[in-house]
Order: structure tokens, then C-alpha cells, then sequence
């Protein structure tokens, strides 16, 4: 089983058994509790299932506890709770566009989108080979683009806010949310060149979504709050320390400027212009998780990669500012500002590139401009989770699962299309 599998483990195990108080102190494990409030609490709820399968597993001191008993519960946790990816992408289904046209069941759209979405190769290695819990929680985004989709903001809002205080990582996309929101419901009509009409501005709505926000995110912090704990939660859910790259880069511009600052190093000293001893260690390629020094090029800090995904998210945000282009132009973007954290933000995890190519599958089977690029990134953005499922046994699986999933990606849009 993977890393990850012992983290939830312990997540279950600390929620269990420590008060509310302890469980962003307790760091008895290397896997301390790093994701917001809210689930730490759904984590809370898994433990009182998990004490019916083995009470062992939920003691905070049995480090890389693997029974029989612990994996099927985990396993089968992943499972249940992927119902909520199989209601939004049904609901996703239901906003497809340019359905009426196709008689052949399996060649409509929406059948189609159904299965890039549930049978998506990277989810399913990533939450069911490897393990995590992306599908319970891309559910939630599927579903607030869902209710974006059908003119249900209110509805949209709630459920990104419910998310972001479910895991952090979705801040990548928040952007998109505030600007969309603001622009395209707090202001209610536009000029008749697509400008917006500045009196239009409505305080109730823009209170409606404060409001939804602050609320859940009070819900979520709350508690931690008054205990005096929220710096200490923050230092959890963003610990800068943890270096520029994950243990397995991603593939943005990061991992190129480490090659690069490798490679330079490499001929330094071939042609004796660097003297190796003096070279910082290449931890960089080691494949751990902490900060590290390059050895020519300028360390990269969290500020640089900030500014470097603020400009490259900017254009996005900007366009649906100025001239918004209804829910759709709002999922344009936010894939823009999905694939814009990926490339240049801090700590990137591989496993961010489903942020974008999830959503990206509604487009797919709208527009053929969008499957194409679609393809793209679907074939690459897979193949780069290749490295978390690394053992001689699941390299057959992972190599046929891929293969599948590309071979009727190419041909089901291949055939929407022709």
C-alpha cells in the first residue's frame, strides 16, 4: 500500500482517539494532519465505522498498521464515498449540451462525458490503486460547476466553499469563483458593448454569498478558533518549508528550471568552472519532501511562485471581468487558472493536473477545438502519474488501464465528431 494509505490511517486514528484540541499538535507520526477542518471531521465520522473493523487500527501510536481488516475498510471507504462523484457527473451529464442530434445512445454526448468521468484513468489510480479520497472530493467540484452550469449559484457557492474546507489544494481555482460570482451575479445586468453596468451592482447578493462563505467556513475554523489554534491550523495547511517541488515533480515549469540548474551544475564542473564540493546537495532529485538550495540557477521562494501564478492566471480572470461569456466562459477559466497553479505554483503535487482535466471532459464532448486539447492533456497529465504506482506487479495494470481509457477517449470523440 502507498504513503498515503498509512496518512488517512493516522488521520483516523488522531481524530479518534485525541480531543478536538490535540489533533493539529499531534505529530507522534511523520503524516501530521495537514487538510482543513472540515476533514478532519469527515475523517472523524470514518473513524466510528472503522472501530467495527479493527480497534487497532485507530491507536495513534501503531505506526504503518496494515491489517487485513484496516485495508478492506479503507479501500471500501473510498468506495462508498465515491457516490458523490457518480451523482455530480450525472449531473454534469445533464448539462451537456447538443444532446437531441445523436440517436445511437452510446454516441451521445452525455453518455460519452459519463464515461470520460467515471471511468477517468488517473482517478481511478490515484484514489483506488494508490489511495485517496479525489473522487468524494472532485465530486464537490463537479457539482458546484454542475450547479453553476444550471444558473444555481447560491448553490454553486456553497458547495466550493464546502470544498475548499475539505482541501486547500481547490484555493487553485479560486479565482475563478470569486471573479465569476462577482462580476456575473452581484452585478445583475451589462452595457449593451458587454461592459458591466456599475449601477446594476446588488449589495443583497454579494451579502447572500459572504454570508454562505463565512458560514461554512466558521463551521469548518470555528471551533479552533476559540480555542486559540487557528495560527497553529494554518501552519499545518501550509507548511512552506516542505520545498519547491513534491517528491515526484510535477511536470511544470519547476521541474524544467531543476533540470536546467542540473544540468548547468553537471557542466560546471565538467569543465572545471565549478569545483563539485562547493555544490549544495541535489536533494532536489532525491526524491524527498523538503526544501533545498539549487546549486547555479537562484532559489525559487514561495513569493516568486506566487507572483509567477497570479500573471499567469491574470489574462483568465480578466477576460470573464471584462466581457463574461455565461457559465461555460466561467469553466474556461477556471481550467485556465487549474492548469496556471500547476505550472508555476509551490509544492505542486502530479496528482494536480485532475483539477483540470476533469472539468476540461464537459468541454470535450461540446466543442471539437476542446476535445482536442482534451486528448493532449489527458494523455500526458496520465502518463505522469505513472511514477506513484511505481512497483514491477502494477506496472501491466497501469499501462492497460491507460490504454483503454486513451483508446476510447481518441474514438468516442473521434466518432462525436465526425
Amino acid at each position: 500500500h502507498s504513503t498515503d494509505f498509512e496518512v488517512h490511517r493516522n488521520w483516523l486514528a488522531i481524530t479518534h482517539s485525541l480531543p478536538v484540541s490535540r489533533w493539529y499538535h499531534e505529530n507522534t507520526s511523520d503524516w501530521t494532519l495537514d487538510y482543513p477542518p472540515l476533514f478532519a471531521w469527515f475523517e472523524f465520522g470514518l473513524s466510528h465505522v472503522a472501530q467495527h473493523f479493527d480497534r487497532d487500527m485507530l491507536v495513534v501510536q501503531n505506526l504503518d498498521y496494515a491489517s487485513p481488516s484496516a485495508v478492506l475498510f479503507q479501500r471500501l471507504s473510498v468506495v462508498f464515498t465515491d457516490v458523490v462523484f457518480i451523482y455530480a457527473a450525472r449531473e454534469c451529464c445533464r448539462c451537456v449540451q447538443g444532446q437531441k442530434g445523436s440517436r445511437d445512445v452510446l454516441n451521445r454526448p452525455s453518455f460519452v462525458l459519463a464515461v470520460l468521468l467515471l471511468w477517468n484513468f488517473g482517478l481511478l489510480i490515484v484514489d483506488h490503486i494508490h489511495f485517496q479520497y479525489n473522487g468524494f472530493l472532485f465530486g464537490f467540484l463537479l457539482l458546484s460547476v454542475a450547479k453553476h452550469l444550471q444558473s444555481r449559484h447560491l448553490q454553486g457557492a456553497l458547495l466550493f466553499a464546502v470544498l475548499l474546507n475539505l482541501k486547500h489544494i481547490y484555493l487553485y481555482v479560486a479565482p475563478a469563483y470569486g471573479i465569476y460570482l462577482l462580476r456575473s451575479y452581484c452585478f445583475t445586468q451589462d452595457n449593451k458593448d458587454g461592459s458591466v453596468r456599475w449601477r446594476s451592482f446588488s449589495p443583497l447578493r454579494l451579502l447572500a454569498l459572504g454570508g454562505i462563505v463565512a458560514s461554512v467556513c466558521a463551521l469548518s475554523f470555528g471551533p479552533f478558533v476559540a480555542m486559540g489554534q487557528l495560527p497553529q491550523v494554518l501552519s499545518r495547511l501550509f507548511p512552506f518549508k516542505r520545498g519547491l517541488c513534491h517528491a515526484y515533480w510535477a511536470p511544470n515549469v519547476w521541474a524544467l528550471y531543476n533540470m536546467l540548474d542540473k544540468s548547468l551544475a553537471m557542466l560546471g564542473v565538467r569543465l572545471k568552472l565549478l569545483g563539485e564540493a562547493e555544490l549544495p546537495r541535489a536533494s532536489m532529485t532525491g526524491g524527498l519532501v523538503q526544501e533545498f538550495q539549487h546549486s547555479v540557477l537562484p532559489s525559487v521562494s514561495p513569493s516568486i511562485t506566487l507572483v509567477c501564478t497570479l500573471l499567469a492566471i491574470l489574462p483568465a480572470v480578466a477576460s470573464i471581468w471584462r466581457r463574461p461569456r455565461g457559465a461555460r466562459g466561467f469553466l474556461r477559466c477556471l481550467l485556465l487558472c487549474a492548469l496556471g497553479s500547476f505550472m508555476f505554483g509551490w509544492h505542486v503535487h502530479e496528482k494536480a493536473v485532475l483539477i483540470a482535466i476533469l472539468p476540461l471532459s464537459i468541454l470535450a464532448v461540446e466543442s471539437r477545438e476542446d476535445a482536442g486539447i482534451f486528448l493532449v492533456l489527458t494523455t500526458t497529465g496520465h502518463y505522469s502519474l505513472f511514477p506513484l504506482i511505481f512497483t514491477p506487479a502494477e506496472l501491466p495494470i497501469k499501462v492497460v488501464l491507460m490504454l483503454m481509457f486513451t483508446i476510447y477517449s481518441f474514438t468516442a470523440l473521434r466518432k462525436l465528431y465526425r
